[in-house]
């Protein structure tokens, strides 16, 4: 067994692990907000000013076609605030990190 990173991406040497990974949490948190709202896919797009394919991809998790600003502008559309926190390193001797978290 090998101890995971916390990023699946950068665990299988995906190129752009760190935009992979803060894509996924980001739509993780959208996904389950429009779930909460009771929004079907029609109703979703409307909202984020988006087409029904693409509501589809990212439901599905197929997040190519999405930019992190495009979603962080699609949270905010679902009326959440987004906080952005540049803080140092906890360890100097390791890669800087993104960390996508939900209040």
């Amino acid at each position: 067994m090998t101890r995971s990173s916390g990023n699946v991406f950068a665990d299988l040497k995906v190129p752009n692990a760190e935009v992979k990974h803060t894509k996924v949490g980001l739509a993780v948190t959208i996904n389950r907000i429009l779930k909460e709202k009771g929004l079907r896919q029609q109703a979703a797009a409307k909202l984020l000013a988006l087409n029904q394919p693409k509501i589809s991809a990212l439901a599905n998790y197929q997040l190519e076609g999405f930019s992190v600003e495009r979603l962080l502008r699609s949270l905010n559309a679902l009326g959440r605030d987004v906080e952005i926190v540049i803080r140092p390193q906890q360890q100097s001797k390791r890669k800087g990190v993104i960390l996508v978290r939900t209040a």
